[in-house]
C-alpha cells in the first residue's frame, strides 16, 4: 500500500489515479502512471499466426506497437469499432503496447477505502489481473492489474516483470 508521513508522524494512505474506460457495458480503470497516450483506433497490420485478440501492429513514430483488443481479450462479444473506440498506449516494463476499447471516461481519483477486494466468482471468471473495485457513489470499476495482464504467459507479449 502507498502511505506518506505526514508533519504529525502519523500515516496517511495515498490517492492513486486510474483512467477509466468501457468495454461492453461494464467500466474498467487502470493505473494512470502506465498510460503513455490515448489514440484514435486505425486499423493495425495483421501479423500472421498472432492470437485473435492481438490485431496486429501499428508504427508509432518509428516503433513497431502490437495492439491487443481487450473485448476479444476478454470474450466480451464481437468488437465493434465506431468513432469513440480508441487505442490506449502503454508503457508496460520496457515494451510499449496498444489496447483498444470502446471508449475512455475520465481519470478518477481512488482513495484507498474506496477500493474493495475483487469478489471470488470461482472457476467461472478469472479475476487473476483484477486489483479490485473502485466505487465512487453508484459507479464501480473494475480496476485491471495491466502489468501482470500485458506480461502473463497468454498475452506473450512482454517478458514476465521483475518482482
Amino acid at each position: 500500500m502507498n502511505t506518506i508521513s505526514s508533519d504529525t508522524g502519523a500515516t496517511v494512505a495515498k490517492a492513486a489515479e486510474y483512467l477509466a474506460f468501457t468495454l461492453g457495458q461494464e467500466e474498467y480503470g487502470i493505473d494512470i502512471q502506465k498510460v503513455s497516450e490515448i489514440r484514435s483506433y486505425e486499423t493495425p497490420t495483421r501479423i500472421a499466426n498472432a492470437p485473435e485478440f492481438v490485431k496486429g501492429v501499428v508504427n508509432l513514430r518509428g516503433i513497431i506497437v502490437p495492439i491487443v483488443d481487450m473485448r476479444i481479450k476478454f470474450n466480451l462479444g464481437t468488437p465493434s469499432y465506431d468513432q469513440f473506440t480508441v487505442v490506449i498506449i502503454l508503457n508496460i516494463g520496457n515494451r510499449v503496447v496498444g489496447m483498444v476499447v470502446d471508449r475512455v471516461s475520465d481519470v478518477t481519483t481512488l482513495l484507498p477505502e474506496q477500493i474493495k477486494p475483487a469478489p471470488d466468482m470461482g472457476r467461472s471468471i478469472d479475476t487473476e489481473y483484477v486489483i479490485g473495485l473502485g466505487t465512487i457513489d453508484e459507479r464501480m470499476l473494475i480496476l485491471v492489474d495491466i502489468d501482470q495482464l500485458m506480461s502473463s504467459a497468454d498475452m506473450g507479449l512482454i517478458e514476465k516483470l521483475a518482482a
